[in-house]
Protein backbone atom coordinates (compact mmCIF):
# COMPACT_ATOMS: atom_id res chain seq x y z
CA UNK A 1 0.00 0.00 0.00
CA UNK A 2 1.51 3.30 -0.87
CA UNK A 3 1.55 6.16 1.47
CA UNK A 4 -1.40 8.29 1.49
CA UNK A 5 1.02 11.74 2.30
CA UNK A 6 4.96 10.68 1.17
CA UNK A 7 7.42 12.40 2.51
CA UNK A 8 8.61 14.37 -1.01
CA UNK A 9 5.00 16.24 -1.48
CA UNK A 10 2.84 18.62 0.58
CA UNK A 11 -0.52 16.93 0.45
CA UNK A 12 -4.10 17.07 2.51
CA UNK A 13 -5.85 14.19 3.70
CA UNK A 14 -9.45 13.88 5.31
CA UNK A 15 -8.82 11.76 8.66
CA UNK A 16 -12.48 11.98 8.82
CA UNK A 17 -13.18 10.55 5.64
CA UNK A 18 -9.95 8.09 4.92
CA UNK A 19 -11.17 4.58 4.03
CA UNK A 20 -9.85 2.56 6.63
CA UNK A 21 -10.34 -1.64 5.74
CA UNK A 22 -12.18 -3.11 9.07
CA UNK A 23 -11.12 -6.76 9.94
CA UNK A 24 -11.75 -9.04 13.15
CA UNK A 25 -9.59 -8.07 16.20
CA UNK A 26 -7.53 -11.05 17.32
CA UNK A 27 -9.76 -13.25 19.59
CA UNK A 28 -6.75 -13.16 22.13
CA UNK A 29 -6.97 -9.10 22.20
CA UNK A 30 -11.43 -9.67 22.48
CA UNK A 31 -13.31 -9.31 26.05
CA UNK A 32 -16.78 -8.99 24.87
CA UNK A 33 -18.30 -8.05 21.45
CA UNK A 34 -17.21 -8.94 18.14
CA UNK A 35 -15.14 -5.73 17.87
CA UNK A 36 -13.19 -5.01 14.07
CA UNK A 37 -10.38 -2.38 13.86
CA UNK A 38 -8.82 -1.14 11.03
CA UNK A 39 -5.54 1.02 10.27
CA UNK A 40 -4.94 3.63 7.46
CA UNK A 41 -1.01 4.20 6.90
CA UNK A 42 -0.74 7.88 6.26
CA UNK A 43 3.24 8.09 6.12
CA UNK A 44 6.37 9.22 7.97
CA UNK A 45 7.46 12.22 10.02
CA UNK A 46 11.05 12.27 11.42
CA UNK A 47 11.09 8.74 12.43
CA UNK A 48 7.35 8.51 13.52
CA UNK A 49 4.90 6.43 12.10
CA UNK A 50 1.27 8.60 11.05
CA UNK A 51 -1.66 6.69 10.64
CA UNK A 52 -5.45 6.87 11.41
CA UNK A 53 -6.88 3.91 13.17
CA UNK A 54 -10.49 2.51 14.06
CA UNK A 55 -11.87 0.61 16.24
CA UNK A 56 -15.58 -0.40 16.59
CA UNK A 57 -18.05 -2.02 18.64
CA UNK A 58 -16.53 -3.96 21.77
CA UNK A 59 -13.64 -4.01 24.26
CA UNK A 60 -10.82 -5.33 23.61
CA UNK A 61 -7.15 -5.16 25.35
CA UNK A 62 -3.92 -4.02 24.23
CA UNK A 63 0.06 -3.20 24.86
CA UNK A 64 1.11 0.22 23.69
CA UNK A 65 3.54 1.45 21.54
CA UNK A 66 4.77 5.05 22.46
CA UNK A 67 2.44 7.40 21.15
CA UNK A 68 0.36 10.46 20.80
CA UNK A 69 -3.53 10.67 19.21
CA UNK A 70 -6.12 12.94 18.15
CA UNK A 71 -9.36 11.59 18.61
CA UNK A 72 -11.38 12.09 15.34
CA UNK A 73 -14.61 10.75 15.85
CA UNK A 74 -16.96 8.66 18.48
CA UNK A 75 -14.91 7.78 21.55
CA UNK A 76 -13.54 5.17 24.00
CA UNK A 77 -13.65 4.25 27.35
CA UNK A 78 -9.75 2.99 28.68
CA UNK A 79 -8.81 1.84 30.83
CA UNK A 80 -4.75 1.85 32.03
CA UNK A 81 -4.42 -1.02 33.62
CA UNK A 82 -1.36 -0.55 35.37
CA UNK A 83 -2.09 2.63 36.88
CA UNK A 84 -5.98 1.81 38.00
CA UNK A 85 -7.92 4.16 36.60
CA UNK A 86 -10.15 4.95 33.48
CA UNK A 87 -10.09 8.00 31.26
CA UNK A 88 -12.83 8.41 28.40
CA UNK A 89 -12.26 10.53 24.99
CA UNK A 90 -13.71 11.70 22.57
CA UNK A 91 -13.48 14.00 19.55
CA UNK A 92 -10.78 16.87 19.78
CA UNK A 93 -9.23 14.86 22.84
CA UNK A 94 -5.18 15.01 22.65
CA UNK A 95 -3.96 11.57 24.57
CA UNK A 96 -0.16 10.03 25.30
CA UNK A 97 0.28 7.01 25.98
CA UNK A 98 3.90 5.07 26.85
CA UNK A 99 5.11 1.98 25.28
CA UNK A 100 4.26 -1.08 27.41
CA UNK A 101 0.98 0.41 28.98
CA UNK A 102 -1.39 -2.08 29.58
CA UNK A 103 -5.10 -1.26 28.13
CA UNK A 104 -8.70 -2.22 27.70
CA UNK A 105 -10.61 0.17 25.15
CA UNK A 106 -14.43 0.02 25.36
CA UNK A 107 -16.36 1.11 22.35
CA UNK A 108 -19.89 0.97 22.56
CA UNK A 109 -20.10 2.45 18.38
CA UNK A 110 -16.60 3.68 16.66
CA UNK A 111 -13.44 5.50 17.70
CA UNK A 112 -11.29 6.71 14.79
CA UNK A 113 -8.05 8.74 15.39
CA UNK A 114 -5.02 9.58 14.24
CA UNK A 115 -1.91 8.85 15.60
CA UNK A 116 1.99 9.60 15.33
CA UNK A 117 3.77 6.67 17.37
CA UNK A 118 7.38 5.33 17.46
CA UNK A 119 8.21 2.91 14.90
Amino acid sequence: MSELLPNDVNLLVSGTRVGVELEDVPAEDVVSGAPRQGVAELGAISGAEVGVWELRDGVVTDTEVDEVFVVLSGGATIELLDEDRTVEVGPGDVMRLLAGTRTRWTVEDHIRKVYISAE
